[in-house]
């Protein structure tokens, strides 16, 4: 009887507080890792004991863009507001312990504290995105269009432009595609978001190998 984004909201918050506690004292790879097995664990255990229909199972794991509620909108779109709000609040410190976490500790920017920050951004990201795509594809649009942003641009801001350009492509894209060939859109995102890393990345090693003045020609023309 508990709203399935209250419920999202509570163990995403308590993960990225395990991770962000048992990180200082192991590898964060390692730990996070953990936290995800156990996580999907709990998942499987909760999922034995619900009552709901296949479709429904389906689509919390692989997420229904189109399935999603009205009343869910609201809460989401609560959600979406508050991670932004809090990135332009932290931006600067973010960065800072970031790239330079001596020059940040030196200013009074402690990594750990935005460790703790960031994690917890991360967790909102997350139950904001599970209802729409699922808890597998969720790391399809979280990692594939960030990492191709990072691969376009070295420049923080711009890269964090790119970035939300390239999810909403992806998502819209996705849904018209689905549409258009009955496939479902979770394959869509997974397929795009994992191909404009690929692309991304491409470009990038294709502007490496370019001499620096046809590179500053080609760019100009672009």
């Amino acid at each position: 009887g508990v709203s399935t984004l209250l419920g999202l909201g509570v163990f995403a918050v308590a993960g990225a507080l395990a991770i962000s506690w048992l990180g200082r004292r192991g590898r964060h790879d390692v730990v996070t890792a953990l936290a995800l097995v156990l996580m999907l664990g709990l998942g499987s255990l909760f999922l034995s004991m619900s009552q709901q229909y296949a479709e429904e199972t389906f689509s919390l794991l692989f997420g229904d863009v189109v399935g999603v509620s009205g009343a869910e909108l609201w809460p989401i779109l609560g959600l979406g507001v508050a991670c932004v709000a809090a990135i332009l609040i932290l931006f600067r410190p973010l960065l800072l312990s970031s790239v330079l976490p001596d020059v940040g500790e030196a200013q009074g920017v402690s990594a750990s504290r935005m460790e703790v920050c960031f994690l917890l951004l991360v967790a909102l990201a997350t139950t904001m995105s599970v209802p729409l795509v699922g808890a597998f594809l969720m790391f399809s649009l979280l990692i594939g269009p960030a990492a191709a942003a990072r691969s376009l641009s070295s420049r923080p801001a711009t890269a964090m432009g790119l970035g939300v350009a390239i999810a909403l492509a992806v998502v819209w894209l996705a849904i018209a595609l689905a549409y258009l060939s009955a496939w479902p859109i979770g394959f869509f995102v997974g397929v795009l978001g994992a191909s404009a890393y690929g692309l991304a990345r491409g470009w990038s090693g294709l502007r490496s190998r370019v001499p620096p003045c046809r590179r500053a020609a080609l760019e100009a023309v672009l």
